[in-house]
């Protein structure tokens, strides 16, 4: 590879249709007018779009573009939102229809039995209300079916091997490997399978080896109420696992009804009226906003192809020009960050909205994933809308704390974030077994940050069981630690860091900020935007590579 120092030396920049050029034994004069040329170019490419507007006419293609897919992308959501929010209503109505069906008293908190009558009789009682269903359940629940064939209830225990256990002498002989037994219940057989003391399932569990019990069956539903919003209804598979656990053998057993819901296509459907029309002007809708956010997509991958030209002919000319390097700072100057951001929220929302569309013509059912991939392209569009209000200094002022006081901060958290979780680790294995905010380190992680925004800070004392005064004495200096560190230390600095940080950008804005070597070259440039020199004859298209020639 030949040495750049000696190409540089004898050529200097020109500007061709088909790219930069070289152009050998430069006078001193077209020198100075390509160094004119370059600082106009530059200031061209840092100006907001008003100014370009009135530099060289060019309309803000961008900004329309943005404004419209914002209204666009946020009415978008606004409607899915509607139809996910029906989605996830109907799946938690049912699973609590379902506990209170199928659950024998049930009330809305911890379910458990403790006598051996208790698991028998809740065992009938959910085979009789499963038998009963069509009869007793104001839904619109089916049973499971297969073909002409229906599936039924599958009863299965879980028990050890062998096991031999007296208490009164502690002595046990235990083999531990589990065993299951299992039978069916179809919902053809009789359609009452008796009370307790007739006992017609032939159940018969032994308490001292018992783990486990499991109810599991399936059951159908299709959600009628999208039809009221004029969107085509869901049919839903309920596959329900009641769960009797007696894994810890403490005399108690807790009951658990867990609901696995899916969503699929249904098979033979007509709706009368306008629901279909709907329908299909939802999906015109979204691929118009498809076709936006291509353009989108499209003009801010052009600028950041421009940037990242002009910051290679840059770094070029000051090589050739003034000897030196372009500092790293100088360099991401010309990566515009914000068009990467509204890049990655353009691809979210076409990925969305082609899962949206799907789901609207029921060939999926991924409510979540498209609910992921739109939420987050909207916020990205909303941050994007940003940049254009950071042209004004009186809006700008927030973007410049929080970009210059990131690095510090992130810093700053990585510290504070050793503290936190050394406090996290050591409340869990402490206080977790006598404190319910203290169980598992994710509940650990939540209760301490609401310590610190101050949040039941009296109920987090209060809940402390007393059984061991030791742990009791030992959370008390746990907890007035953490509070007396985080609140009146860590986060105290945090917030002055950022003040700090405000403050030296306000006294910047005031007395202007430290220029850098790339904003000292540009403003030796005194041309206004409405001078008429920054209008070309013709734009240069736009290329990954920059040709250069000797």
């Amino acid at each position: 590879m030949a040495n750049p120092e000696v190409v540089i030396s004898s050529c200097s920049f020109h500007q061709e249709e088909n790219g930069c050029t070289f152009n050998q034994n430069t006078s001193p004069s077209e020198e100075l007018l390509l160094e004119e040329q370059m600082r106009r170019k530059l200031k061209f490419f840092f100006m907001n779009p008003c100014e370009k507007f009135w530099a060289r006419g060019r309309k803000p293609w961008k900004l329309v573009i943005q404004i419209l897919k914002l209204a666009m992308v946020t009415i978008q959501l606004v409607f899915f939102g509607l139809s996910n929010q029906m989605v996830v209503a109907f799946k938690e109505d049912n699973t609590i229809a379902f506990k209170h069906l199928f659950l024998k008293g049930y009330v809305d908190q911890t379910y458990a039995v403790y006598t051996q009558s208790d698991v028998y009789s809740q065992i009938i009682f959910s085979v009789n209300q499963y038998l009963q269903l069509p009869n007793i359940s104001v839904g619109n629940h089916a049973y499971e079916s297969k073909g002409t064939e229906q599936s039924g209830m599958a009863i299965c225990q879980h028990f050890y091997k062998q096991g031999n256990i007296c208490p009164g002498n502690d002595t046990f002989d235990i083999d531990p490997i589990i065993e299951t037994e299992c039978f069916f219940v179809e919902p053809d057989e009789s359609f009452y399978i008796g009370t307790l003391e007739e006992n017609k399932l032939n159940l018969t569990l032994d308490f001292h080896r018992l783990l486990t019990v499991d109810l599991k069956f399936k059951l159908k539903a299709i959600n009628l109420q999208t039809i009221r919003h004029h969107e085509l209804p869901d049919c839903y598979d309920f596959t329900l696992t009641i769960t009797f656990d007696n894994r810890a053998h403490s005399g108690r057993i807790k009951i658990n009804l867990d609901n696995d819901i899916s969503m699929r296509e249904c098979k033979d459907w007509h709706v009368s009226g306008s629901v279909q029309r709907n329908t299909h002007y939802m999906m015109i809708f979204d691929a118009f906003v498809i076709l936006i956010c291509l353009v989108s997509l499209i003009l801010c991958f052009r600028s950041v192809i421009r940037g990242l030209r002009l910051q290679q002919e840059f770094v070029n000319f000051f090589l050739l020009h003034y000897k030196t390097e372009v500092s790293v700072s100088d360099r991401m100057e010309f990566v515009n960050g914000w068009y990467i951001m509204l890049i990655i929220s353009d691809l979210l929302t076409i990925i969305g909205s082609i899962l949206k569309m799907e789901i609207q013509a029921k060939s999926l059912t991924s409510y979540d994933v498209c609910s992921i991939l739109l939420g987050t392209s909207t916020l990205l569009v909303w941050l994007g809308v940003i940049r254009y209000l950071s042209f004004f200094q009186k809006y700008n002022l927030l973007i410049l704390t929080l970009q210059a006081a990131l690095p510090n901060v992130m810093r700053f958290c990585c510290c504070a974030a050793m503290i936190y979780f050394g406090y996290c680790f050591c409340g869990w294995i402490v206080l977790g077994p006598y404190h319910e905010k203290f169980h598992s380190l994710n509940t650990v992680s939540e209760s301490l940050f609401s310590l610190i925004n101050g949040d039941d800070m009296f109920a987090t004392f209060a809940e402390m069981q007393q059984k061991s005064y030791l742990v009791w004495l030992f959370s008390r200096i746990y907890l007035y630690t953490f509070i007396s560190l985080f609140i009146y230390m860590i986060l105290s600095l945090f917030i002055a860091l950022i003040t700090d940080t405000y403050e030296t950008i306000k006294h910047y804005q005031q007395n202007g900020f430290p220029k850098t070597k790339l904003r000292t070259f540009i403003s030796e440039c005194k041309d206004l935007p409405n001078s008429g020199k920054y209008i070309l004859e013709d734009d240069p298209p736009v290329s990954i590579v920059c040709c250069c020639k000797k």
